[in-house]
């Protein structure tokens, strides 16, 4: 199956270096380029790809409002891949609850930016450690804390699962803690996403701590 992506980036040759490269993939077909958060969001209604790649500092409408009015406008919604200069960008918060997917440093290797493309899309989050981590302090930051949720329809066992990945744990080391095969792992965290209505991993992570399940430095 190929991979549909828009580029959103005002920097004309970074649009062209990640046009050039994707598009010599032969799972991944670039449909479209954008330079500015309101073009993005024109395009994406128009040619329904399945990622937008979209960089956070753009003229006319930022990356985060476009990111915003792309996942709340109903209909065909793209995974949303934030680039970004630094990993540690006071953006991180307000992108995930905006819907991303997950960061992309704009110095990643041409082969981690395929990659990311296909982890996003096949409906992975793309959270590095440093992110998870600039995300729960966060949250630290923020208050007050909410008294604890119960979730509804969702197991012990799934519940446990999820508290380690709002912990920033990756299925494997999840699956080593709890000693569980990888393969139950993703299927545990699959079943919590459903259950609770999530988009992918990073909207997990935000519902965690959002609604008192988990609570930073615990």
């Amino acid at each position: 199956m190929t991979v549909r992506v828009l580029v959103a980036d005002d920097q004309g040759m970074v649009r062209t270096g990640f046009t050039a490269f994707l598009s010599a993939q032969p799972d991944i077909d670039v449909v479209g380029e954008a330079a500015d958060g309101e073009e993005a969001v024109r395009l994406v209604a128009e040619l329904a790809p399945d990622v937008v790649l979209m960089d956070v500092r753009m003229p006319v409408l930022d990356g985060l409002q476009a990111t915003r009015r792309i996942l709340s406008a109903g209909g065909h919604t793209p995974k949303v891949l934030i680039l970004t200069t630094f990993d540690l960008d006071d953006y991180v918060y307000e992108a995930l609850r905006a819907g991303a997917s997950g960061f992309l440093l704009k110095d990643a290797s041409a082969g981690q930016l395929a990659e990311a493309v296909r982890v996003v899309a096949a409906g992975e989050a793309l959270l590095a450690p440093s992110v998870t981590r600039r995300l729960i302090s966060e949250f630290a930051r923020l208050g007050p804390r909410r008294p604890r949720a119960t979730l509804h329809g969702v197991t012990e066992r799934e519940t446990e699962v999820l508290t380690l990945v709002a912990h920033g744990l990756s299925n494997q080391e999840i699956a080593e803690r709890l000693v569980l095969s990888e393969q139950t792992v993703k299927t545990h965290v699959a079943r919590v996403l459903a259950k609770l209505g999530l988009r992918d991993r990073a909207q997990a992570i935000v519902h965690a701590y959002e609604t008192g399940l988990v609570r930073p430095g615990e």
